[in-house]
């Protein structure tokens, strides 16, 4: 609950900045992740995600965009179709928040002053950071909390849909993958035991998880001059 206390609070507070068009709302979804643990379906939520998000319309066709979101990471060897993952039969819970910031570039002109109702297929892309708990498996298969935690930095990509509707709302569906330089939110790589190394799976490949879900913005400010980039 406190972090959706502090996700309100950071949106809201964004409000109160008006110049040029801006978007402000929320996410709700499902997230899924993909790594050393657990299933490897690329689209397949088993988590809740939400949070806030925020967009700065720079022109029709793209615009900046922030975004604060938080799920609980699963995963679970006995939803695996692979032989090996199901002997194992490891499982993890990882809290995380994710802040990202970058770029969303839409396929048509999505001018919100034209007093149009219009839709747009659209993508984003820029980098994330995931504030997650450290924990490892021991020999035994047992999870061990390390009380330590790390940043997982990413590279968002997310493809979607939206629409404007009413005056003031747009509403959105996306599918957003987020490739990460960290092998660890499933402590499949934990970084501290060199004598007795105890890391498993593929340790050149790194962790994806998956945001897929809703997104209904209210759009303000007073209709800008857009620029030419």
């Amino acid at each position: 609950m406190r972090h959706l206390i502090v996700i309100i609070f950071i949106v809201f507070s964004i409000k109160s900045t008006v110049s040029q068009t801006h978007e402000i709302g929320v996410f709700i979804g499902g997230s899924n992740f993909i790594g050393d643990v657990g299933a490897t379906t690329y689209i397949a939520p088993n988590s809740p995600v939400f949070g806030g998000l925020y967009k700065w319309n720079r022109s029709p066709r793209h615009a900046f965009r922030f975004s604060l979101l938080y799920s609980n990471l699963e995963g679970d060897d006995l939803d695996s179709d692979d032989p090996r993952r199901l002997e194992r039969g490891y499982n993890f819970e990882n809290d995380i928040i994710e802040a990202s910031l970058g770029l969303e570039f839409t396929f048509l002109d999505f001018d919100l002053h034209d007093g149009r109702n219009k839709i747009t297929p659209y993508l984003f892309s820029g980098i994330s950071v995931a504030h997650h708990d450290n924990f490892f498996f021991n020999h035994q298969g047992r999870k061990i909390t390390e009380n330590t935690t790390s940043l997982a930095f990413g590279i968002p990509m997310v493809l979607g849909i939206k629409a404007r509707f009413m005056q003031h709302f747009v509403i959105g569906f996306e599918v957003g993958a987020r490739y990460t330089f960290s092998d660890e939110i499933d402590g499949s790589v934990p970084d501290f035991d060199n004598e007795h190394p105890i890391a498993f799976g593929n340790t050149n490949n790194n962790d994806w998880y998956m945001f897929t879900g809703l997104t209904l913005t209210y759009t303000f400010g007073r209709k800008p001059c857009f620029c030419v980039f």
